[in-house]
This record gives structure tokens, C-alpha cells and sequence, in this order.
């Protein structure tokens, strides 16, 4: 089991860790939100990496066999929902700036925590790179000769791992919140990471 809980810590901080459209919008979010919208946030994005790991652990090469056909529609779509994430983030900026009465600390229009979690697991979900990972980490690995036990602390550990990542740019994010004095922080942040948004999800859409 030790052997099954190292692998799958490490790649669930693997596919973690890379810098993408969801972790720039995870630290905006997280800057402008309450900490338990973030958090709840993060568990999103971790659910989604634990329930891909179980899959590939559970069926192996067969989830690449049936996500590669349809690699190229949900690479698509993805970058259609990034985008429009892009555009709501830049407007959302520009409409608090010109409103006078909003401020750092009015979190009106922020998400709840159950909005947030399923936004980030539909925005993740929709990410068919995830599922080839855990099945790439799965074939190399020799995973799939694990027992039940082991494919099940493997799936554990990588949820873990993801969701400790995750958690550390939702800090991250509200430390980067506290930093914001006014009005013109917030839309300099709103207006990077929307642009940000907008490059990744071109990069998504052309690779």
C-alpha cells in the first residue's frame, strides 16, 4: 500500500502543479472570495483529479482508448468555456470599478461554496488530458497489477495530493487579496487573469 499511496501522491501534485486556465482562475476567485468559497473551490477541482485517477486505475488502458476519440470536441469545448469565463472575468472587473459602492471587503457577487465546487468540477471535467495522465501514470507504473486495496489508496493519495495543491493557491489567492488596497487593484488582477484566461484557452483550442 505504501508503494500505491507514493504513486498516487505524486501524481496527483503532478498533474496538480501544472500552471494552467483553472489555476489562474482558482487565485482570482480566491482573492476576491470568502476563504470557503475558495476552498470549496479547490475540492472541486480535486474531485475531478481523484475520480479520473479511479478511473484509470479501474479500467486502465481502456479509458484512453475511449477519451481519444473525443479529445479534439471536449478540447473545444473547453476553450469555448474558458473563454467565456475570460470575458465574465474581465467584466465583472470593469462593472466593480466603475461602482463606487462595491469594495474589497463586499463579497455580494461572489459564488456560494456549492456554486463554486460544482463550477470548478464542470470547468475540470471538461479537461480529457487529465484522464490520459492518470492512464499514461497507470500503464507506466505497472498500477494496474495492484490489488483493490492498492488501486483504491492510489486513487486516495492522488485526490490528496491535488486537493493540498489546490488549497495552497487558494491561500495563496487570498494572501494576493489582502494585498489589494481599492477599486484599481482589483481591476489591474480582474484584467491579467482574464487576459491570462483568454491565452490559455487559445493555446487549449490550437494544440
Amino acid at each position: 500500500m505504501t508503494t500505491a499511496l507514493a504513486t498516487g501522491a505524486v501524481a496527483g501534485l503532478g498533474i496538480a502543479m501544472q500552471v494552467g486556465a483553472v489555476a489562474v482562475y482558482l487565485l482570482m476567485l480566491s482573492s476576491m472570495a470568502p476563504m470557503r468559497v475558495g476552498a470549496a473551490a479547490a475540492l472541486g477541482v480535486a474531485t475531478v483529479d481523484g475520480f479520473y485517477s479511479a478511473l484509470a486505475v479501474a479500467v486502465g488502458g481502456m479509458a484512453s482508448r475511449v477519451v481519444e476519440p473525443v479529445v479534439g470536441p471536449l478540447r473545444w469545448a473547453a476553450a469555448a468555456v474558458l473563454l467565456w469565463i475570460a470575458v465574465r472575468v474581465v467584466i465583472d472587473a470593469v462593472r466593480e470599478d466603475g461602482d463606487p459602492a462595491d469594495s474589497l471587503g463586499d463579497t455580494s457577487g461572489a459564488p456560494s461554496p456549492g456554486r463554486a465546487y460544482l463550477r470548478l468540477i464542470g470547468i475540470t471535467v471538461m479537461n480529457p488530458g487529465t484522464v490520459l495522465y492518470f492512464t499514461a501514470i497507470v500503464i507506466g507504473g505497472h498500477v494496474e497489477a495492484f490489488g483493490a486495496v492498492d488501486r483504491s489508496a492510489f486513487a486516495v493519495a492522488a485526490f490528496t495530493a491535488s486537493a493540498i495543491w489546490q488549497m495552497a493557491l487558494v491561500l495563496a489567492g487570498a494572501a494576493l487579496g489582502r494585498l489589494l488596497t481599492g477599486d484599481r487593484g482589483r481591476l489591474v488582477t480582474g484584467l491579467a487573469a482574464g487576459t491570462l484566461i483568454a491565452a490559455l484557452a487559445v493555446r487549449t483550442f490550437v494544440q
